[in-house]
């Protein structure tokens, strides 16, 4: 017997991709009997934030997993184009009509039970002592008696209950005439770390953009504290939860604290020399590789509450950071996830319980599209245990490979969620045109995406 819990996003591909490869599965969902603080309807797959599923280029990252995403049988995609609502070059849907549209789906197909109850950790050992097969696909808002039993398979260090992480950059964005490369006193490779150079003035003009920059709103349930509380109430017990459970404080509360507190703190200088000056800089933000090709760069302590476009501006401040692509930026949120190159084996099952699986958002992806995707994947994944048969891993070039090479990249790195992006997709081995120091990044992302394609069709064809 296989069970789902959980559906939204991953849950229903899940449930509808094992239904659809003939397995009976029975599907959990909570709502309407326990709601959450973010639902307010008790459909499947009820879109909480934006009804957008991205953009429809399909020479655009988020482009590539869709297409990847209908040639494994998406029912998320197949249901959002039929309610599909004007979004210029995003996916946009009627969220109702879809979430309603999901639901009945989930209910009329003959190889899915629907059971409309919440699921408790007894219930899920009972089933694995069973031999069943069981997919959690629970969502950031995991309740908390499962939160508690995943922290106790997982070991605590390696779950986690808050988003805290800073802004990533692609490395190719980056101006290495102004970038250089040490560890602090040349401690490790040389490499480790990238360091962003302050002189006084541009720090100082980056911590007063920092101070008056707008931060984004607290939900009532992320602070936990009343819901009629000031905002600066809710505000400072948000901060302290942060730090019980990610150690982190947002970089502009530190700023808050006076002119010098990054200096002497996240942005001290000490152990470096500018190349350029033959001096300690006055200040230094420090950037560290977020994978293994070092195609991303997270930086480092600037865990923040930003507002994104505020992000894009102050960060852009930073030396060597003005034509930065930002992939990710910094958020400090509510969420569930594993740190899944420890916990998940290539299949997303728990390398510790091979029959208890994770889906979506546990697994360490972010947005509504990866969420489905890797729904789509435990699909595959359990599919081609029950026939026996070896699980071919999607090439390293698609977009499926690329998230999947996320999720199990051992680089040590304070791991966080990751939508899909061009950073995360292997840079193709390419030559720049005769006297360009640099290949033409169009050149590079045309590459990448034809790469994806021929990949991902002949690793589809095999399945």
């Amino acid at each position: 017997m296989i069970h789902v819990v959980g559906a939204g996003f991953a849950g229903v591909e899940t449930a509808w991709g094992l239904a659809e490869r003939g397995h009976r599965v029975s599907l959990y969902e909570m709502r309407p009997v326990v709601m959450t603080p973010a639902h307010t309807t008790e459909q499947f797959a009820e879109l909480v934030c934006s009804n957008s599923f991205k953009s429809k280029a399909p020479d655009s990252p988020a482009g590539q997993l869709k297409s990847e995403m209908q040639s494994l049988g998406s029912i998320v995609l197949a249901t959002a184009y039929e309610h599909e609502v004007p979004g210029g070059q995003a996916l946009a849907v009627d969220r109702l009509r879809f979430a309603t549209a999901m639901t009945a789906k989930m209910d009329a197909h003959p190889y899915i039970d629907v059971s409309r109850r919440a699921v408790s950790p007894a219930d899920v050992e009972t089933w694995l002592r069973d031999g069943d097969f069981v997919v959690l696909a629970t969502g950031p808002l995991t309740c908390d008696d499962l939160s508690a039993w995943l922290a106790a398979q997982t070991g605590r260090a390696h779950l986690y209950f808050y988003d805290a992480v800073a802004p990533t950059v692609e490395a190719a964005s980056l101006d290495m005439s102004i970038v250089f490369a040490q560890s602090r006193y040349d401690k490790g490779e040389g490499d480790d770390y990238l360091n962003c150079p302050f002189d006084r003035e541009s720090y100082d003009a980056f911590v007063e953009a920092l101070i008056n920059a707008e931060r984004a709103p607290i939900h009532a349930f992320e602070s936990g504290g009343k819901r009629d509380a000031a905002p600066d109430e809710q505000e400072a017990e948000f901060i302290e939860k942060i730090k019980y459970f990610a150690g982190c404080t947002p970089i502009e509360a530190i700023a808050d604290k006076g002119r010098d507190s990054l200096r002497f703190g996240n942005f001290k200088p000490v152990g470096l020399t500018d190349p350029r000056t033959g001096r300690r800089p006055y200040a230094a933000l420090q950037l560290r590789p977020e994978n293994r090709e070092k195609s991303l760069y997270s930086l480092v302590a600037c865990q923040t509450r930003l507002k994104w476009g505020e992000q894009r501006r102050v960060f852009g401040m930073v030396p060597g950071l003005a034509n930065a692509e930002f992939v990710r930026f910094g958020v400090i949120h509510r969420n569930t996830y594993v740190e899944a190159p420890s916990v998940l084996a290539q299949d997303l099952s728990m390398k510790e319980h091979p029959n208890l699986f994770l889906s979506g958002q546990l697994t360490g992806v972010e947005g509504y599209v990866e969420s489905a995707a890797m729904g789509i994947y435990t699909a595959v994944a359990i599919d081609a245990r029950l026939r026996g048969s070896a699980l071919a891993l999607p090439p390293r070039a698609s977009a499926y490979g690329s998230l999947i090479s996320h999720l199990q990249d051992p680089t040590e790195r304070e791991f966080a969620p990751m939508n899909i992006n061009w950073g995360l997709f292997p840079d193709p081995a390419l030559e720049p045109k005769p006297g360009k120091k640099r290949v033409d990044k169009g050149v590079i992302r045309e590459t990448k995406i034809a790469n994806a394609r021929s990949e991902f069709e002949a690793w589809r064809g095999g399945l």
